[in-house]
C-alpha cells in the first residue's frame, strides 16, 4: 500500500527478513535499545507462521515505524473472544505526528477486518490512547490490567508499560 503525505510518499508492506537489522539499527540510533535484532526475527518467524502481521512502513528506502497483528491475543478476553489485537505500533520519533501511526494502524485494521468484526488493541501512554480514541476505539469494559490481569481496586501496581487499558473497535457496517 503506498500513500503521498505531503512531501513524503509511504509504502507499507510486510515485514522481509532483509529489514530486520536496519530496523532494528534505526530504534537503537533513536535511543530505544529494546527493539532488538531478536524481536524482529521472533516477529519473521511468527508472521511466516501464520501467528502475526508485521506491517513496516518506509519513505523511500528510510524506514519509519510498524505495526503487527497477532492473531490470537495473550489478553484473556481477547483470546477467550477470538479477538485480534493491534500491537506495538511504533514510529520513529523523527517521524511522529506525521500521520504515520495512522496509516499503520488503517491497514491493519483492514486486515483484521477481513477475518474478524472486531479488533482490539492496548494504549498504555497518553498519545496512543488519544488516538485510538479518536479512531473509535472504546474500552473494552474490563478496566485497567496489569500484566494481562485486571488490577483488584486499592491495589498498587507500577505505572509502567506493563499498565494497559485494553480498548476494541467494530468494525462499521
Amino acid at each position: 500500500m503506498m500513500w503521498g503525505e505531503g512531501h513524503m510518499e509511504i509504502t507499507i508492506r510486510l515485514l522481509k527478513e532483509g529489514d530486520i537489522g536496519p530496523i532494528a539499527a534505526s530504534f537503537t540510533e533513536a535511543g530505544n535499545k529494546s527493539k532488538t535484532t531478536s524481536l524482529y526475527e521472533r516477529y519473521l518467524d511468527e508472521q511466516e507462521k501464520g501467528e502475526r502481521v508485521v506491517l513496516v512502513a518506509f519513505s523511500g528506502e528510510d524506514f519509519i515505524g510498524y505495526v503487527t497483528i497477532h492473531w490470537q491475543s495473550d489478553y484473556p478476553p481477547f483470546a477467550e473472544k477470538g479477538v485480534p489485537e493491534i500491537q506495538d505500533l511504533n514510529v520513529l520519533p523523527r517521524f511522529q505526528r506525521l500521520g504515520i501511526a495512522s496509516k499503520l494502524v488503517d491497514e491493519a485494521e483492514k486486515r483484521v477486518y477481513e477475518r474478524s468484526s472486531i479488533v482490539g488493541t492496548y494504549a498504555s501512554y497518553g498519545p496512543a490512547q488519544r488516538m485510538y480514541v479518536l479512531r473509535d476505539y472504546v474500552p473494552d469494559g474490563l478496566g485497567l490490567f496489569y500484566k494481562d490481569k485486571p488490577i483488584i481496586h486499592g491495589r498498587e501496581v507500577p505505572g509502567d508499560g506493563e499498565l494497559a487499558l485494553y480498548l476494541v473497535k467494530e468494525r462499521e457496517s
